[in-house]
């Protein structure tokens, strides 16, 4: 029984006459790790990271562009218009309405949304597989919509950066969201053909034929601190096998250690990294940062001498 809940929530809203319910109900966050609540505005600034113990919770397109391009500033590229149930797909819900459910609770046509602008001056494309919209399967729709933000990039020659999280191929979809893995890796080779850098940054978690395909192929292999990341879950690895698995395995730190990443890239700092590395890989030197100005200096350090 949980007693805040139960109790003193009810009594409190009966004590104001029902006034409380006006209060929203999504003000504070739990933290799925420690269990320490956040306060929405707290989190946000945050970047979803808890401050009490490090541990990344999901975002979406949104919040991933504001972080990353300049001034927040982006063109979202139009959703492409896919068939929107070919096979006529029906399991505990028809996959119709569960699409139309899908769209309603993210706002967001599909499990993808790329969008252009720019990242320290340098121009790119930046394509974000969310897992809240079906768990970021892989469809029709993600799959035409990778093809077409690569071609664009091919286009403007810009980089392309993904941030992909996935529990793999839509089985609503069959063979058909399968077909998708190799068209997207061609244009991978595309990009690589027109001398761009395809960098990946694997959030929590990525994991079936997604994983086995177009998020394996980056120039440059990122991850989030404690993301999971892998092919099949580790408890069907265990009784498959019959073996216990190492600790932490299948998390971006294991993966490290083991060659399969190229860094681990706490949020805070994955702004600063994409940009080093994009302007490495495309041989630009990056915007020097403008010192701040004399008056400020001045007064900073005479302030740090009075307070000594």
């Amino acid at each position: 029984m949980n007693w805040i809940t139960n109790f003193v929530r009810p009594r409190i809203k009966s004590l104001m006459g029902g006034r409380a319910s006006e209060t929203p109900d999504n003000l504070w966050r739990k933290c799925p790790s420690c269990g320490e609540m956040i306060f929405h505005r707290d989190l946000a600034a945050a970047q979803s990271v808890c401050p009490s113990c490090g541990f990344h919770l999901r975002i979406g397109p949104v919040e991933r562009f504001a972080a990353l391009f300049d001034n927040g500033l982006f063109d979202e590229l139009p959703p492409p218009t896919v068939a929107a149930d070919p096979l006529k797909f029906r399991g505990e819900k028809r996959y119709g309405d569960e699409m139309k459910s899908a769209r309603a609770k993210t706002q967001r046509q599909e499990a993808l949304t790329a969008a252009r602008g720019t990242l320290d001056g340098m121009a790119v494309m930046v394509a974000v597989q969310p897992f809240d919209f079906l768990g970021g399967s892989l469809g029709m729709g993600v799959g035409e919509g990778l093809v077409r933000a690569m071609e664009a990039a091919v286009a403007e020659k810009r980089p392309f950066i993904l941030f992909v999280s996935s529990g793999g191929a839509r089985m609503q979809e069959g063979i058909l969201s399968l077909m998708q893995m190799p068209r997207v890796t061609i244009c991978v080779d595309m990009l690589r053909e027109a001398g761009l850098p395809y960098i990946v940054v694997l959030t929590d978690p990525t994991f079936g034929g997604v994983s086995a395909s177009y998020a394996m192929l980056g120039d440059v292999q990122i991850a989030e601190p404690g993301a999971q990341i892998g092919f099949t879950g580790a408890r069907v690895i265990a009784q498959t096998i019959r073996a216990q698995l190492p600790e932490g395995f299948q998390r971006a730190e294991y993966l490290l250690e083991h060659g399969m990443l190229d860094m681990v890239v706490h949020r805070h700092a994955l702004r600063e990294t994409l940009s080093r590395v994009v302007h490495l890989l495309m041989k630009r030197s990056r915007p020097k940062k403008q010192a701040p100005p004399p008056a400020l200096v001045d007064a900073t350090a005479s302030r740090g001498a009075h307070e000594r």
